[in-house]
C-alpha cells in the first residue's frame, strides 16, 4: 500500500512540474503585472520567473528527469517484484512472473505519468495559465535558488548548444503587428468581438502606417474660394459646395490665407447685406505631405478649426486633412457621394473585385491578401497601378503582381477611376 502512495505521489509530483512549466510560459506578462500591481499572492513571483525562462526551464526539467528516474526505479524494484509474487501464487513461474510484473507496472504507471502527470496538468494550465502560475511560482522560485549551481550548469549549456548552432539572443517576446491582427482575426472568429469591431480595430491598426497624403482629400477634390471674386460668383459657388471646411486663398491657389466653415455663413447668405467673406476667413494649421497620419490627428486636436491644409515641399497645396478623413480611415469609406459612385471594392460572382481607384492601397492589400513595401510612393490603388505601369495608364492596360492581375477599366480624365483584379491561376 505504501508503495502505491508513493508512486502516485511522484506521479502528482510530475504533474506539478508539468502544470507549473505550461502555465509560467503562457502566462501573458501584461496579465502578470496587473496581478502583481494588485498585491495578488505568487504574481510577482510569477513575473519574475517569465522574465528569465531559462533559469525556471532548467528548474521544471531538473525536477522533471529526477522525479521519471525515481518512479522508474521505485515501480519497477518494488511493485513489480510485488505484483510478480501475487502472480506467482497464481501458479506462473517466478521468472515469468518477475517479467509479466515488471512489464504490467511500468505500463500502469507510464500510463498513468502521461494522463496524470502531463495531459491533464497542461490542459489545465493552457485554460487559466495565469492564476497556475502565480499558485505555483513562489516554489518553483525556491526550487530554482536552491538548485542554483545545476541549473546555471544547465543553462550555460544550453546556450553554448545554441550559440554553436548559430541562434544567439533571447528571442523578443513583443507581440508584431501579425500577432495582433491574428488575435483579433481569433476573437471575432469567437465571437469576442464583432466583425464591425475587427475591421475598426484593423483601420486604427493601419492608420499607425499612414502618412498625411493618405489621409487627405486631395486639391482635385476640394472646393476652394478666391476672394478676388465677384460676391455673384461667391454665392453661386458657397450654394453649390458639398464640403463643411472650404479653403480662401486670394489669386494663386497655393497661397491658401485660411479657411471658412460652411455653418457661419449660412445666416449671412441667406440676409440681403453684402457678403464680406474676408471677416469669416479662419487661419488653418499647415502640415508637409510627409507627416505621418498620428501626428496630423494630433494637430488636428490642437488646433482652433478642425483642419489642415497640407502642402509639399515645394510649398503647392496639395489637399486638406478634417476629422472626417481620420474617420473614414478607421470605419470605412464615406466618400462615395464625393469621389465618384460605388463602394471601395466590389466583389462579382467569379471571385474578382472591382475597386475603386481611390481606394487606400494598404485596405486593397489586406482585402485580398497582397503584401505591399513598407516604403513606398503611392498611397491609392490608382497610385500602386500606375507604379506597376511605370507610364500614364489607358484603358485596358494589365498589371500582374503577386498572383493577381490588376486591368484599367475606366478613367476619369487621366485619373485611373476603375480597376479589375483577378487571380492569375
Amino acid at each position: 500500500m505504501l508503495e502505491l502512495v508513493i508512486a502516485a505521489g511522484l506521479i502528482l509530483l510530475n504533474g506539478l512540474f508539468a502544470l507549473s512549466e505550461l502555465a509560467v510560459v503562457s502566462s501573458r506578462k501584461p496579465r502578470l503585472k496587473a496581478r502583481a500591481e494588485a498585491r495578488q499572492a505568487g504574481a510577482k513571483a510569477a513575473l519574475q520567473l517569465a522574465q528569465d525562462p531559462g533559469r525556471f526551464l532548467s528548474t521544471v526539467q531538473i525536477g522533471i528527469t529526477l522525479v521519471g528516474i525515481l518512479a522508474g526505479a521505485f515501480s519497477g524494484a518494488a511493485l513489480g517484484g510485488k505484483l510478480g509474487d501475487v502472480l506467482t501464487d497464481f501458479g506462473l513461474s517466478p521468472r515469468s512472473a518477475g517479467i509479466a510484473g515488471y512489464s504490467t507496472v511500468i505500463v500502469a504507471i507510464t500510463f498513468c505519468s502521461v494522463i496524470i502527470g502531463e495531459l491533464v496538468p497542461k490542459h489545465l494550465a493552457l485554460r487559466n495559465p495565469e492564476r497556475f502560475a502565480c499558485a505555483l511560482a513562489p516554489a518553483m522560485l525556491f526550487l530554482s535558488r536552491a538548485a542554483a549551481p545545476v541549473v546555471w550548469l544547465l543553462n550555460t549549456a544550453t546556450n553554448g548548444v545554441l550559440v554553436v548552432l548559430g541562434i544567439s539572443g533571447r528571442a523578443s517576446d513583443a507581440p508584431t503587428d501579425e500577432d495582433i491582427r491574428m488575435i483579433i482575426a481569433e476573437a471575432e472568429s469567437a465571437g469576442v468581438i464583432e466583425p464591425a469591431e475587427q475591421s475598426m480595430i484593423a483601420g486604427v491598426m493601419r492608420l499607425g502606417d499612414r502618412g498625411a497624403r493618405a489621409l487627405m482629400t486631395p486639391r482635385t477634390e476640394v472646393d476652394m474660394l478666391d476672394l478676388r471674386w465677384s460676391e455673384a460668383e461667391l454665392r453661386q459657388k458657397l450654394y453649390s459646395v458639398r464640403h463643411s471646411h472650404l479653403p480662401v486663398h486670394e489669386g494663386d491657389a497655393d497661397e491658401i490665407i485660411g479657411v471658412v466653415i460652411m455653418r457661419e455663413l449660412v445666416e449671412p447668405l441667406h440676409s440681403k447685406r453684402k457678403l464680406d467673406l474676408r471677416q469669416y476667413v479662419r487661419p488653418a494649421a499647415v502640415v508637409p505631405d510627409s507627416i505621418d497620419a498620428l501626428s496630423a490627428l494630433d494637430v488636428l486636436q490642437r488646433a482652433d478649426v478642425a483642419v489642415a491644409l497640407v502642402h509639399d515641399e515645394f510649398g503647392h497645396f496639395e489637399g486638406l486633412i478634417t476629422p472626417a478623413d481620420i474617420l473614414d480611415a478607421i470605419v470605412g469609406a464615406f466618400r462615395s457621394d464625393e469621389i465618384g459612385s460605388g463602394s471601395e471594392a466590389h466583389q462579382r460572382q467569379d471571385g474578382s473585385w472591382l475597386i475603386s481607384g481611390w481606394m487606400p492601397a494598404d485596405e486593397m492589400a489586406d482585402l485580398i491578401h497582397l503584401s505591399l513595401p513598407r516604403k513606398r510612393s503611392y498611397d491609392t490603388v490608382a497610385g500602386f497601378v500606375l507604379d506597376a505601369l511605370k507610364r500614364m495608364p489607358e484603358v485596358g492596360d494589365e498589371v500582374d503582381v503577386e498572383g493577381w492581375r490588376f486591368e484599367v477599366v475606366d478613367l476619369d480624365g487621366r485619373r485611373i477611376d476603375k480597376v479589375l483584379a483577378s487571380r492569375t491561376g
